[in-house]
């Protein structure tokens, strides 16, 4: 039974895929090859030229930036053997999906899960077309690791909640349109008391000051609520079940900040090419410091390893039902693998590693730079490093505390 099915399976996904050749040859914009998705950052607001703006259109219509979410909501539909092949098309011609942020990577899913079919009608097709930013209302002053402690009191009003209280290292807030919060609606329970609501960014009294950082650059801000009004429609879930609701939604974060998503994508060029541009090369055009050839090699034979096993716990744990504990792991593992290869690239430029500003340096110098210092915070948002290590030990191995 299963070969006479074969090749009828294999000849829908033939079909399918000259689909999305055609689709590529009608609407990607040849300028655009070989660029990025400006939605899916936090950098700034996202300014589109009339051929980015086209090209979210034309793969929103379709539903391909959410290949695998469902139809009704404006997802692709489709199966996770056809969003592997739009995947790979897309990349075969250089094309991006426009189609990202955090609507996409963690609200998005989550509200699949546990949101109403009214807030799914609302809010996903929006994300599913690029027409909306999303930002995290999570962290505070005083509730970073220990997020449970948070204290921004969202007052039941009959009809509305009334919301104070303030939100820190709120990526991307200045630009957003919504943000996806947990807040208190119950002081007498720390666990329990908390809940999960989406709030507008333009409403009376939110008010955002960016933080400028070490790389020169704002990508977050402190968000201050000064009695907010929230309707009641926009609570997801029960009160009270923010705090299982919010670390759903902290699974699909890490797995994205890990190799399982996000930094896949922004390795770029191999470090042994930009080596070679550095460095001396042997007369068979190999890198001459056979030192730094190796230390190449380890970084990439175990980062394509990580990437491997990523994608494999990725896809189990979507057969599984979604994402699990094993994305604390991901998110362990694959920040630190960036880290070092960002300590490595600087190091392989030598004095042109070490650019701040200056026509010396070209602007791929001084964006590394720059990445190397923005990414020593990648082991700190979405749960730190030591955050992760108690999950593991507790969620993954069984291990247990003793006191």
């Amino acid at each position: 039974m299963a070969t006479q099915l074969e090749p009828h399976l294999h000849a829908d996904e033939d079909a399918f895929r000259s689909e999305v050749q055609q689709f590529l040859a009608a609407h990607f914009p040849a300028e655009l090859k070989g660029t990025a998705n400006a939605l899916a950052g936090v950098d700034g607001p996202t300014d589109e030229t009339p051929a980015q703006t086209r090209w979210r259109k034309a793969v929103g219509e379709r539903g391909w930036g959410t290949p695998t979410w469902p139809k009704e909501y404006g997802g692709g539909g489709l199966t996770k053997a056809q969003a592997k092949i739009v995947e790979q098309e897309f990349a075969k011609v250089g094309a991006y999906n426009p189609i990202g942020g955090m609507g996409v990577m963690m609200f998005g899913p989550t509200l699949l899960e546990y949101g109403s079919e009214e807030q799914k009608r609302q809010h996903i097709p929006p994300i599913c077309r690029g027409e909306i930013r999303w930002c995290q209302g999570y962290s505070e002053p005083n509730a970073g690791s220990d997020l449970a402690n948070l204290q921004t009191f969202a007052e039941d009003k009959g009809d509305h909640y009334i919301v104070n209280g303030q939100k820190t290292w709120t990526s991307g807030g200045q630009w957003a349109d919504k943000c996806f919060a947990i807040v208190r609606t119950d002081k007498s329970d720390k666990h329990r008391g908390i809940s999960f609501m989406l709030i507008d960014m333009d409403a009376p009294g939110v008010e955002v000051r960016p933080i400028t950082m070490i790389s020169g650059t704002s990508p977050f801000c402190e968000t201050f609520f000064d009695n907010v009004k929230v309707p009641k429609e926009n609570l997801v879930g029960e009160e009270g079940q923010g705090w299982t609701i919010g670390k759903r939604l902290l699974q699909h974060e890490r797995t994205n900040i890990s190799g399982g998503g996000r930094l896949a994508s922004m390795m770029g060029r191999s470090l042994g090419d930009i080596a070679k541009k550095y460095g001396e090369t042997d007369a068979a055009g190999e890198l001459a410091d056979k030192v730094l050839r190796d230390r190449i090699a380890d970084f990439e034979i175990r980062w394509n390893s990580f990437l491997l096993t990523a994608r494999r716990a990725v896809e189990e744990s979507k057969a599984q039902g979604g994402v699990s504990e094993i994305s604390s792991v991901l998110k362990k593992l694959g920040t630190k693998l960036s880290q070092e290869r960002s300590e490595l690239m600087i190091e392989i430029r030598g004095l042109q590693g070490l650019g701040w500003e200056g026509e010396e340096f070209t602007d791929g110098e001084l964006e590394a730079v720059r990445g190397w210092l923005f990414g020593k915070a990648t082991t700190i948002y979405g749960g730190s490093t030591e955050i992760q290590n108690n999950i593991i030990a507790k969620r993954v191995l069984g291990m247990l505390d003793h006191q």
